[in-house]
C-alpha cells in the first residue's frame, strides 16, 4: 500500500500493479477498490494504480466539514495528489462517481487520456425530480441504515427490478458492510442532484465516455450528453452490459479502450 497526499492534508491510499503508463481507476459509489480486480488483469501492458476514494474507507468527515456541493472538488484535489505521486501523464479511468470524477480532474490536470463508464451525471429533466438522497436520509433518520442503502442499490444497480434483492445482496461482496457508508452516499448523491452539465466540458484530453445497454436510462442518455459536451470525445454502448460494465465485461471494454489509447 502506498500513500500519497493532496494539498489540504488528505492521504489517498492506493495499489499499485504492473509496469508501464500509469492509469488510475476510480471507482464509484458502493464500489470497493475490490471493483477493480477483474480489470487489472485487462490491462497488463500499464501500471494500474486503485485508490481509496476519500471517505469510502479513508478520511471519513462529517458534512459539517464536508458538504454535498464541496465533495466534488474534494475528490479532485484527491485525484491531483495521485497524478503527482506517479511518473509521467496518466490515464484516468473512472466508473460511475469515479467517471464523474475523473472528467472533473481532467479539466484542472495534465492526463495523457479520460476513459468514462456512465459518468454519475443526471438529465436536467432527471434531476428536477430526483429525491434518492432524501429517501435515503429519511430512512436512516428513521433507523432503516439497510433499506436505505438497499434504496440506492435498486435505483443504480436494479432499475428494471430485482425478483429477490436481499438473495442477491448475499453474494455481494460488500455487503453488508457498505451500510456503514450509508451517511457517505446520502452526500455523494446530493452531489449528484446538484450537479449540472455544462454546454462545454474544458477538458483538454481526449475522451472516450462508455455506456451499456442494461444500466439505467438516465445513465445512457446521460452519457451521451457528456460526450457531446466533450471537445474532444469518442462515444461507445455494449450491447447487453450493465452499470457494473467495467467489471461485468473487462476484456470486450479494455479491447475498446486499446483501440482509443492507440488512435
Amino acid at each position: 500500500m502506498q500513500q500519497a497526499q493532496s494539498t489540504d492534508e488528505i492521504d489517498v491510499e492506493f495499489e499499485r500493479y504492473g509496469d508501464g503508463q500509469p492509469l488510475i481507476l476510480l471507482h464509484g459509489g458502493m464500489a470497493p477498490t475490490e471493483y477493480w480486480e477483474p480489470v487489472i488483469p485487462a490491462f497488463e501492458g500499464y501500471s494500474a494504480v486503485v485508490p481509496q476514494r476519500p471517505g469510502f474507507g479513508t478520511c471519513l468527515d462529517s458534512p459539517a466539514e464536508t458538504s454535498a456541493d464541496e465533495v466534488l472538488a474534494r475528490e479532485g484535489r484527491y485525484v491531483r495528489a495521485l497524478t503527482d505521486a506517479v511518473d509521467g501523464d496518466p490515464i484516468l479511468f473512472g466508473h460511475s462517481y469515479g467517471a464523474l470524477t475523473a472528467i472533473e480532474a481532467a479539466a484542472a490536470l495534465s492526463v495523457e487520456a479520460v476513459i468514462a463508464y456512465e459518468p454519475a451525471v443526471l438529465p436536467a429533466e432527471y434531476r428536477a425530480d430526483a429525491d434518492l438522497a432524501d429517501q435515503m436520509a429519511s430512512l436512516i433518520r428513521d433507523g432503516e441504515r439497510e433499506e436505505a442503502v438497499k434504496r440506492y442499490i435498486e435505483h443504480v444497480l436494479h432499475p428494471d427490478g430485482i425478483d429477490d434483492l436481499d438473495a442477491w445482496l448475499a453474494d455481494w461482496p460488500v455487503w453488508p458492510d457498505c451500510v456503514d457508508l450509508a451517511e457517505e452516499v446520502v452526500r455523494m448523491n446530493r452531489s449528484v442532484e446538484q450537479y449540472q452539465l455544462p454546454d462545454r466540458l474544458n477538458v483538454d484530453a481526449p475522451t472516450l465516455v462508455l455506456a451499456g445497454t442494461d444500466g439505467p436510462d438516465f445513465l445512457r442518455q446521460s452519457a451521451r450528453s457528456v460526450h457531446e459536451a466533450l471537445p474532444r470525445s469518442r462515444f461507445v454502448e455494449f450491447e447487453g452490459v450493465s452499470h457494473s460494465g467495467p467489471a461485468e465485461a473487462p476484456a470486450l471494454i479494455a479491447a475498446e479502450v486499446d483501440t482509443f489509447l492507440q488512435n
